[in-house]
């Protein structure tokens, strides 16, 4: 089939025109010899310097530290992406806007960090302060005694109240 499109016999003037035209656009980004070989060899290149810079970038990543010293020890835990303290020291980084110290209370002071979000209060949980209670219970009603002791006789019992007698119902217009 395709050699009936391609070939000049099976194809008219403005056909032949038309293929000769595609295919020139489907070649028209296409390296081709000295061309190729070099961009080849750069994206090669390319590949090479970003590989190997992911992979140099990943192992001091994974080896880095915390800076902070605690009773003048090296503090052992790994250290946040993109900074240079761990979770519980990275208040003691200056440049950092992404955590404050906790304000605690006034009987029991913290200082662990919490994230900054939009309330006002930079609580951690323990320090969180709850709302005021929305929902007031009832106060329960006083009966009057009057009520408590009704006589007895006035209730009907179950016996009482079953009809004694069937009645024929009586429809009228």
């Amino acid at each position: 089939g395709s050699s009936l499109l391609t070939g000049p016999e099976g194809l008219m003037a403005k056909e032949r025109e038309n293929l000769k035209r595609l295919k020139c656009l489907r070649r028209y980004r296409q390296r081709y010899g000295v061309e190729a070989l070099l961009h080849r060899q750069l994206k090669e290149r390319r590949m090479l310097a970003t590989d190997g810079a992911a992979q140099q970038a990943h192992t001091t990543r994974s080896s880095q530290r915390c800076l902070a010293f605690v009773d003048d020890v090296r503090c052992s835990n790994q250290s946040l992406p993109m900074t240079r303290h761990c979770l519980m020291h990275i208040c003691q980084d200056t440049n950092q806007t992404l955590f404050k110290p906790c304000q605690g209370s006034e009987e029991v002071p913290c200082n662990k960090p919490v994230p900054v979000s939009l309330s006002e209060d930079l609580c951690c949980p323990l320090h969180l302060r709850l709302p005021p209670q929305m929902y007031v219970p009832e106060t329960v009603l006083a009966v009057p005694e009057e009520l408590e002791a009704a006589p007895t006789d006035l209730y009907l019992s179950a016996a009482e109240l079953q009809p004694t007698e069937s009645l024929p119902l009586e429809f009228s217009d």
